[in-house]
């Protein structure tokens, strides 16, 4: 049996391909979040907010992000995140940062349990919690900007109501807004 040189050099190019694809794919996407981040460096706080005597939080449904801006009016952070599912589970407005919690408890909604039975009552705190780390509740019931337990969400439309951060952002977030922080979902 002889083997075609051509075979050899397209079984060799497509297995290095195949090995490479996940770093390319892993680069590709740090390469997206980078590039919209820096995309939506232009918001300003005073477009949306009247002081920032206890710090601003804007969640962009449509950029998929979330800024921070501290009330020394120097600090600024922007955090890629998820947003709700579609426009049904959608709140927009100005509200406020009403409770902050570690290690949260989670528990479905009743609309959550109304579509699917079968879910738990409660998940403890843990990496399986989908409220993550840490998580702020907004003054609209069920409404929160907390941790997710799946960086797949980032950036995508995901939620049934909440703004999802990767667990490193909402605990950075977390330690520097305080309850009667407000907050503009658009």
């Amino acid at each position: 049996m002889t083997h075609s040189p051509m075979t050899r050099r397209a079984l060799l190019v497509g297995g290095a391909a195949a090995l490479a694809l996940p770093a390319l794919a892993a680069r590709a996407q740090e390469a997206t979040t980078a590039h919209n981040v820096m995309g939506f460096r232009t918001q300003h706080w005073s477009d949306y907010f009247d002081s920032l005597e206890r710090g601003a939080i804007l969640c962009d449904m449509d950029a998929r992000v979330l800024h921070f801006w501290a009330a020394d009016g120097e600090t600024y952070r922007l955090f890629p995140s998820s947003v709700p599912i579609s426009e049904e589970f959608t709140q927009r407005g100005y509200t406020e940062i009403t409770v902050k919690r570690r290690n949260p408890v989670w528990i479905p909604t009743p609309t959550m349990r109304a579509a699917n039975p079968d879910l738990p009552e409660r998940i403890d705190a843990g990496p399986q919690n989908p409220m993550g780390t840490r998580a702020m509740n907004l003054g609209w019931p069920y409404y929160r900007i907390h941790g997710i337990d799946n960086v797949e969400k980032i950036g995508r439309r995901a939620s049934s109501g909440c703004i999802g951060l990767h667990n490193h952002h909402v605990e950075d977030l977390f330690e520097q807004v305080e309850v009667g922080t407000p907050v503009l979902l658009i």
